[in-house]
């Protein structure tokens, strides 16, 4: 007797096929993975290149802490101003024109104690008691926050 072909005794169980490998990827992931090295090296370059044109900021914080006097202080404005300010420009300026155009570079209003000291106390004897906390609180922020603003960029009033 022949057997029967449609007998449930020879059904067999499914067969899956063999799972997806995850290893290799496809092409896309290699790209993609390209194209994030290469956004990775850029933030990478870009911040090397802040943190280098913000090096005159550090050494000038850095500095700020040890004048003991008005004098020393707006040295060290100066010379921090010279670090990115071509030199014909800061140079020349004395009294009140260093004192405007330091105010209108720092985005805090500068106080009238600290325009005092610079516009004045500079060229005096340093005296004993003389405040200097706001003033180098001033520098800092000027050290730290400045902007140079040109002639072009500002608004007419």
């Amino acid at each position: 007797m022949k057997p029967d072909p449609t007998s449930l005794d020879r059904l067999h169980d499914l067969v899956l096929p063999p799972a997806v490998a995850w290893w290799p990827p496809a092409t896309g992931w290699y790209i993609l993975l390209g194209l994030l090295a290469l956004a990775g090296g850029w933030l990478a370059w870009r911040r090397w290149q802040h943190r280098r044109a913000d090096a005159y900021r550090r050494a000038a914080l850095r500095e700020l802490a040890g004048p003991r006097d008005a004098t020393a202080v707006a040295e060290l404005l100066r010379r921090t101003a010279l670090a990115v300010v071509p030199r014909p420009v800061v140079a020349g300026m004395t009294g009140r024109t260093w004192t405007d155009w330091l105010a209108a570079q720092c985005p805090e209003a500068m106080p009238d104690h600290v325009r005092s000291q610079l516009y004045t106390g500079v060229y005096g004897r340093p005296s004993a008691d003389q405040d200097l906390a706001m003033l180098r609180a001033y520098a800092a922020c000027w050290i730290a926050r400045h902007r140079l603003v040109s002639a072009d960029d500002r608004r007419p009033d």
